[in-house]
């Protein structure tokens, strides 16, 4: 009977420590596409900015948005790119996209135009204090930061890094 509830305590640990450090997500949208696909299952390090250290260009995240999930069960999360950091200014001009007035090599994006929210160019915006700015790589069909729907990204909200692609099992990866 001991070595029953010994086993039954550490399954519990077990399953506390995984529910803290990682969490699995499934990607619902073609935001991310080439990159990450509709259906592919990932894992989220969950602690991967806990200490101190801050998101860093390319980094893939989920963060929580203030937009509605379309059941009306709360809030959706979102899978972005980040783009900019605290402090940076970023530019969408001519179909490009600047970070400091350097213009950013993207080859996750296979070559599609950038256009800033609503045909408007972005010129110099700032990203704030513990701000991120961030996009999807399909730039045709993302909610990202170019729009004020979304915006700058508080890393409060940031939920973790997206590490692993579990599925498909023929694209298993690291990201």
């Amino acid at each position: 009977m001991k070595e029953f509830i010994k086993d039954i305590i550490i399954a519990i640990i077990i399953v506390a420590v995984i529910t803290v450090i990682i969490k699995p997500t499934i990607v619902k949208e073609s935001s991310m596409e080439p990159t990450l696909y509709e259906n592919n299952y990932l894992i989220i390090n969950k602690l991967s900015y806990f200490h101190k250290d801050h998101p860093g260009y390319g980094d893939i995240i989920v963060f929580k948005s203030d937009l509605e999930k379309t059941d009306g069960t709360g809030k959706k999360l979102l899978i972005k790119r980040v783009i900019g950091v605290e402090g940076d200014k970023m530019t969408i001009q001519d179909g490009k996209v600047y970070r400091n007035g350097e213009l950013l090599d993207e080859p996750y994006i296979h070559g599609q135009e950038t256009m800033a929210d609503e045909g408007m160019d972005i010129v110099d915006l700032e990203v704030g204090e513990d701000e991120l700015f961030c996009m999807g790589d399909n730039r045709e069909v993302s909610l990202d930061s170019r729009s004020p729907q979304v915006g700058n990204v508080d890393e409060d909200d940031v939920v973790g890094k997206a590490v692993v692609r579990l599925f498909p099992f023929n694209q298993i990866t690291r990201l």
